[in-house]
């Protein structure tokens, strides 16, 4: 026999709150909300969600504190592969959930639960995420999804709360927004099209700073370390300080268009101002220090490791392979970028490191060469065209 405990994953949105008063007034269930803290939330904001969640009906409420672990065991692996999904988005949300899901199982093990449940609906990438994880970890633990299941409006489950006494403000927001550490994504009535732009409102960060400004951002073997001259102690602090710095220029807004794990065609709009930074001035760096093989099969690993990801396939084993190769590869990633702020936008503009290739002894591009001779070259250019003068030779 099942018990009657249920760890929900719990934001304080309008689904989720549904879940906690109809899982514990219709199924009868004790009801764990947990908060999964990546970035988007505030102590005061917090607070207000905790009060809701008791004010509808749960046994507890819990808040886990995974950024550092996120950082650890996913963002820094993004960062190392330079990830943008469709060379445009940087997995702001997709990677999210797979730690929320992971956090929500610990949690239930913790506490003897026999139920685990999530408010994602039957339409998108999020309720696949979050099944997969808890039917791959969760021991024959029982998923609960009542507004998929049930196909809810909005205006349905606010109807529901009213009849049971909840009369909390929902406010019909025109956009939806989730807000973590690696960028916020933004859906409304635009992105449910094909040709419509979301409008400058849409957006967290509103435009507040329009001089240029130049930043330095420091990398040591891949991970983003120190800004301005001002060191870290962990990359976290790091993220949070250029988000704070670059947001108020309004950087980092796109719209991503890409297929669903479901297999239908979504599009969202996001800003993320410290993520594209930081992986376009991780990616410059790489092109100064590494080889052009390593450069070459970083992107075909990285490329399968971010669709992977969002597809939610984090605990395939083939994420840990792929994972060292990407580690191994930075061992030569430090240095300085120099970047520079403009309203909407930002150039990178240079970089200094200990382990730059592009070393003048050997020879200025276009310019001079000092580590081999005209007839070397000659030499070198017949033997390279060897194999297409052999089948032209055949052929013709």
């Amino acid at each position: 026999m099942k018990n009657n405990k249920v760890v929900l994953a719990y934001s304080g949105g309008l689904d989720t709150s549904y879940c906690v008063k109809y899982l514990s007034a219709e199924k009868g269930l004790e009801v764990h909300p947990v908060l999964v803290d990546t970035g988007g939330f505030t102590d005061e904001a917090v607070h207000q969600v905790e009060k809701k969640a008791y004010h509808l009906g749960a046994k507890s409420f819990t808040r886990i504190q995974a950024v550092a672990d996120y950082y650890e065991k996913c963002l820094r692996f993004l960062v190392y592969g330079n990830v943008l999904k469709n060379n445009t988005y940087p997995l702001s949300v997709s990677a999210e959930r797979v730690f929320q899901a992971l956090a929500i199982i610990k949690q239930a093990n913790l506490i003897g639960a026999d139920h685990v449940a999530h408010g994602s609906t039957g339409a998108g990438n999020d309720q696949v995420r979050f099944d997969l994880i808890f039917n791959t970890l969760g021991n024959d633990l029982e998923i609960l999804t009542p507004i998929r299941d049930q196909q809810l409006s909005r205006q349905e489950e606010i109807d529901y709360l009213q009849k049971h006494g909840i009369e909390l403000n929902w406010e019909q927001a025109q956009y939806s927004i989730n807000e973590g550490i690696w960028g916020t994504s933004v859906g409304g009535k635009e992105t449910l099209t094909s040709h419509l732009p979301l409008p400058e409102s849409a957006f967290p960060s509103q435009l507040e700073k329009e001089k240029p400004e130049a930043i330095e951002l420091y990398f040591e073997k891949g991970e983003f370390k120190g800004l301005n001259g001002q060191f870290f102690e962990h990359p976290v602090e790091a993220i949070v300080t250029l988000k704070e710095l670059a947001a108020p220029f309004a950087i980092g807004r796109d719209t991503h268009v890409g297929d669903t794990i479901i297999g239908i065609k979504g599009r969202v709009g996001f800003e993320a101002a410290a993520p594209l930074i930081i992986i376009k001035a991780h990616h410059l760096l790489e092109k100064h220090v590494l080889t052009k093989w390593q450069q070459y099969w970083k992107e075909q690993l990285a490329n399968w490791y971010g669709m992977l990801l969002h597809e939610g396939q984090y605990l395939d084993p083939v994420m840990r392979n792929i994972e060292t190769f990407l580690a191994d590869t930075q061992q030569n990633v430090t240095g300085k970028v120099f970047v520079k702020l403009y309203p909407y936008r930002f150039e990178l503009q240079g970089i200094a490191s200990d382990f730059d290739l592009m070393d003048a002894a050997f020879g200025s591009y276009g310019e001079m060469n000092k580590a081999w001779t005209g007839e070397d070259v000659k030499g070198f250019t017949k033997i390279l065209g060897n194999q297409n003068k052999i089948y032209r030779g055949v052929k013709v």
